[in-house]
């Protein structure tokens, strides 16, 4: 009788132990990834070779349960995000990843761009016109344009940026409506939206949606990346050091093992990302020499702070160099 008491007693203890295993909480957990080298993932026709790596860093992330959750209160470089601080009202796994991967997507256009225009090599862009990244609820465009859409005419004008689609909106007053010629699943479509003033900036007027350029770039000599698995824009300066020191026969790592993250633009400026201290944490791991961190022009509380110190934090012995531009740190390096 008692056998069986313990059993059923168990048996309940290990249903319980596999529901809240499998039971997600509101929450995102986040945690040092990996400082991972960049050249097998970017392959120049022809490129030269580097004695030392280039990385790009990683955060992980993953769904809470309640196990991870506890945990992560009791480490250090773990964090955990409300579910609304990480994907967007109403948006699905699938919308979330398909999100990070086109931002990742425009980051390696604008890394390939800086990099192909410093190395002096030639490069020409191909506008296929604007992507839907997102739909903001009770908005105009909502439930009319969806995540994908491709915008190619407004009011019957081509456009090929987002900064022209911006331009146009400006232009409107609320109660106009927009005419927007789209493409969505290899089908041409026409939709029709109000232009209304945004629930918290009653001055300014829009149709309630994010977006991205996109193009086609071609380039000489021939690039070929493989990021299937990364996602997010986080990783564009690495990115274009790599494919600059591809391009150019000088070899800018000079033996070195260099991290570092920001995003990148056309112009060559280097923003702020989030995770920069779990970052940091990786790449020490990774045995890296040369962190390159967003210096956000000198700003209080900026990654680079952030970074020096999670650096005196776990006592590494890693270079941490403040960035505000690509030039800043090809600079840095070919003075090392």
């Amino acid at each position: 009788m008692r056998k069986n008491k313990w059993i059923r007693t168990i048996t309940i203890g290990m249903m319980l132990a596999i529901v809240l295993t499998f039971l997600k909480l509101p929450f995102y957990v986040t945690q040092p990834g990996m400082a991972t080298e960049l050249k097998p993932m970017v392959e120049v026709e022809n490129g030269f070779h580097e004695q030392g790596t280039f990385r790009l860093t990683t955060v992980r992330i993953g769904r809470a349960n309640l196990y991870t959750y506890l945990w992560a209160q009791t480490q250090k470089y773990y964090e955990v995000f409300p579910i609304e601080d990480v994907k967007y009202e109403g948006e699905t796994d699938e919308q979330y990843i398909k999100r990070q991967i086109h931002m990742m997507e425009a980051s390696q256009q604008s890394a390939i761009k800086v990099a192909y225009e410093k190395a002096n090599k030639p490069i020409r862009l191909k506008y296929k016109g604007i992507v839907v990244m997102q739909v903001l609820e009770n908005m105009p465009a909502f439930n009319i344009l969806k995540m994908g859409d491709r915008i190619y005419e407004v009011d019957g004008q081509e456009i090929h940026t987002a900064d022209e689609f911006i331009e146009i909106v400006k232009q409107k007053k609320a109660g106009e409506m927009l005419t927007l010629s789209i493409e969505r699943d290899g089908h041409e479509l026409t939709k029709t939206i109000e232009v209304v003033p945004f629930p918290d900036q009653r001055d300014q007027v829009g149709i309630g949606v994010s977006l991205i350029t996109d193009r086609e770039l071609e380039t000489s000599p021939n690039i070929i990346l493989n990021t299937k698995d990364i996602g997010g824009p986080s990783a564009g300066l690495m990115m274009t050091l790599e494919i600059y020191n591809q391009l150019t026969e000088e070899d800018i790592t000079k033996g070195y093992k260099i991290a570092g993250t920001g995003t990148i633009n056309e112009e060559g400026k280097v923003g702020p990302i989030g995770g920069i201290a779990q970052k940091i944490v990786a790449a020490d791991k990774a045995g890296v020499d040369i962190f390159f961190a967003p210096n956000e022009n000198g700003a209080k509380n900026s990654n680079y702070e952030e970074a020096v110190q999670t650096a005196k934090d776990i006592d590494t012995n890693m270079k941490i160099v403040p960035v505000d531009s690509f030039e800043d740190a090809i600079q840095y390096l070919k003075t090392q």
